[in-house]
């Protein structure tokens, strides 16, 4: 194949790892990030590293499956480790994934309120919108849009610069680990390195690799486009450290949240370092509760043997259209009721992501090691060392994290 032809067939196929990385990006994760600058100023840049490592792995293999079975992961479960098993583990993802819509459908009325909008217009208007794009599109039209959404990610850099970070700091402590003994750095730490592999990802991933059409053969544009777009996310991340420890951390101001972050960064850094910030906030929140759901619609009609895709319509798939419908209608309303407890929805669905991890991930590399499935593309000898560990480390972070919530 002549490297022009390459180059085409890679355009072609990119999307779904970029896509679904950026995801990672949400208005919980940017919050985290925010947190970590503002709170411990440059010190965590380091474990964007390993993350990225961990996040790389994770992701390769479900796009791996995907090509090569042209199957989703709901659906390998279903078949291999039957019903029963299939319907519980699809029942509590469900149960986190409202939690989740719900609470990216916050991120965004969190900050349109910083532009001044009401929650009332936003919600929505938002609400409509996403369900527009998926259920009144293709498939082709809909990764369009949302890879030009990942672009907008990277406003965070230009905010970042305008903070006027110490470089020369910032170089230091991204390559030099450091750790603080005390209980505030240990549970941000975890909840730094916690955002960077959820269930639902891997369920997503696999699906729009399969509904994309992405053949083994072609594997290798797709481990292009999942490399890079998990560099992506962990890049936006590095920036939103840096500019919360740059001027927040420096000022000695504490924040609970990604829209304390963004307002509070106007008098130290300028108007548009916030407003850029704010911006990002706006994006990702959307962003993510338009493929949140969509994410849960797929794995729960392929784990109960239904049709599913973006491509399909009411009457070809109805349970994949009703169910995104919902979760999409639900999580808005939700953040429409006066007094919605919010807390405890988003405490309750980080519990349950944290239980449910450490399944999915065994799942995974139980499908991906079976010879009659993956046939040559099974995991390397190598492979699977780096993929247990991580796994292992997933599971003992996620386990310290839900442990961390009682105490």
């Amino acid at each position: 194949m002549s490297r022009w032809k390459r180059i085409i067939l890679l355009l072609s196929i990119i999307g779904p790892g970029i896509i679904t990385a950026n995801i990672d990006n949400d208005a919980g994760g940017i919050a985290t990030y925010s947190i970590a600058g503002a709170h411990f100023g440059y010190s965590l840049l380091w474990t964007l590293i390993p993350t990225t490592i961990a996040l790389i792995v994770v992701q390769e293999m479900s796009a791996r499956m995907g090509a090569v079975t042209g199957k989703g992961l709901a659906d390998l479960i279903r078949e291999n480790y039957g019903v029963k098993i299939t319907f519980w583990l699809m029942a509590c993802l469900l149960i986190t994934d409202l939690g989740n819509t719900a609470a990216e459908f916050a991120g965004w009325a969190a900050s349109t309120e910083i532009f001044g909008i009401n929650k009332y217009i936003s919600v929505p208007v938002g609400a409509i919108f996403v369900w527009l794009i998926v259920v009144k599109g293709s498939y082709r039209v809909f990764e369009k849009i949302f890879l030009f959404v990942c672009a907008v990610y990277l406003v965070y850099i230009p905010s970042a610069i305008m903070a006027r970070p110490d470089w020369s700091q910032v170089a230091i402590q991204t390559i030099k680990p450091s750790f603080h003994f005390n209980s505030a750095y240990i549970l941000t730490f975890i909840g730094v390195v916690g955002t960077t592999i959820t269930p639902w990802m891997q369920f997503y991933l696999q699906s729009a690799v399969v509904e994309k059409g992405v053949r083994k053969e072609h594997y290798w544009a797709s481990r292009i486009d999942v490399i890079f777009g998990c560099f992506m996310t962990d890049i936006v991340a590095f920036f939103i450290i840096v500019a919360c420890g740059a001027t927040l951390f420096k000022a000695g101001i504490t924040i609970d949240s990604a829209k304390e972050a963004a307002m509070s960064l106007a008098p130290i850094a300028g108007r548009y370092a916030s407003i850029l910030f704010a911006i990002g906030l706006a994006n990702a929140s959307l962003f993510s509760a338009s493929i949140l759901p969509l994410a849960t619609a797929y794995y729960i009609c392929e784990g109960m043997g239904w049709e599913a895709g973006v491509n399909k319509t009411f009457k070809e798939a109805p349970q994949f259209m009703w169910l995104y419908t919902l979760l999409i209608a639900i999580g808005s309303l939700i953040i429409l009721m006066p007094n919605a407890p919010l807390i405890s929805i988003m405490w309750i669905s980080q519990v349950i992501n944290g239980v449910m991890l450490p399944f999915v991930l065994i799942f995974m590399l139980s499908l991906i090691n079976k010879k009659g499935l993956m046939g040559d593309y099974i995991n390397t000898k190598a492979f699977n060392i780096i993929a247990w560990a991580t796994t292992l480390i997933m599971i003992a972070l996620t386990g310290m994290f839900v442990v961390s919530m009682f105490i």
